[in-house]
């Protein structure tokens, strides 16, 4: 009885050794998304009145949250049931990250005249404020279940080989600190600028000049992140087809590997944006 205790106990912290080692891999692969969706979220949880910063953050965060229970469940199942479509799911996936990192550099190098929207909300009402302040969580919520599809294939696709109860604590892992972690760090972010006035106004010069410095790099910080998260979609894209499509295992192997990976992602990102462009243009001809 007691040797049957300590061989289970035995077993017990194998698997989490195993887990341990897994989820350090498995974050390691998502690194690139989480800055992603870091960049991202900072975007969109910016720009409230900030008062409202935080309870708007905090319901993006719990439809995070949901978005992740809507998805484990049925990427445990697939790759239970159908192991061989995870590789599928995530080059399709990998596609679609290129293309989104090479048409966010197509816009910097060719600007898009947008309609300018404004954020002032002084002229609206309470409930005209509250409206607009749904819909951009609605909107925040659905980018972030996109991202969240990503961030959970990327890290089955690192424990395919494991049992089942390995895949379930290693990505359940991965989905917790996705949200925690980058939510938390956006809160940071988007609180940053009130901190730093809360610093300027006290009599010490030197909290003084660090409050100043807070304030001014809020939009650079943001920016940067925008920048750092474009560049990890297409080294976590490129590095996705070197290593699951045997045709690009030997890309530019002469180039260091980080360098392989981006030149990948920009080339599948550049064809995947003039097919889905030429697609767009057609279909709006055959609208028309």
């Amino acid at each position: 009885m007691a040797s049957g205790l300590f061989l289970l106990l035995d077993d017990i912290a194998a698997l989490m050794d195993d887990v341990v080692v897994m989820s350090k891999i498995a974050t390691k692969k998502t690194a690139g998304i989480l800055g992603d969706d870091l960049a991202v979220n900072a975007e969109k949880a910016s720009g409230f009145v900030s008062s409202r910063e935080i309870p708007v953050l905090w319901a993006i965060t719990k439809g995070s949250l949901l978005n992740k229970l809507i998805i484990l469940p049925f990427a445990f199942i697939l790759s239970y049931f159908l192991p061989d479509s995870i590789t599928i799911i995530l080059s399709l996936g990998a596609v679609y990250l290129a293309y989104e990192g090479v048409e966010k550099i197509y816009e910097y190098i060719v600007p898009h005249h947008h309609a300018e929207t404004s954020t002032t909300t002084i002229a609206l009402s309470e409930t005209e404020i509250l409206a607009l302040e749904k819909d951009k969580i609605k909107s925040a919520i659905i980018t972030d279940f996109i991202l969240s599809i990503e961030i959970v294939i990327i890290a089955l696709g690192t424990v395919l080989e494991k049992d089942i109860a390995t895949q379930i604590m290693v990505v359940s892992f991965i989905a917790v600190l996705a949200t925690v972690g980058v939510y938390g760090i956006v809160a940071m972010i988007v609180r940053m600028d009130d901190f730093g006035m809360f610093l300027s106004k006290k009599s010490s010069g030197a909290l003084k000049f660090i409050g100043t410095i807070l304030i001014k790099a809020l939009p650079l910080v943001i920016k940067s992140s925008a920048i750092i998260g474009t560049i990890a979609l297409l080294l976590v894209s490129g590095g996705i087809f070197k290593h699951n499509i045997a045709y690009f295992h030997h890309f530019l192997e002469t180039l260091p590997a980080m360098a392989s990976e981006f030149f990948l992602g920009l080339a599948v990102g550049i064809v995947a944006l003039i097919v889905i462009s030429a697609v767009q243009w057609a279909w709006k001809k055959v609208k028309s």
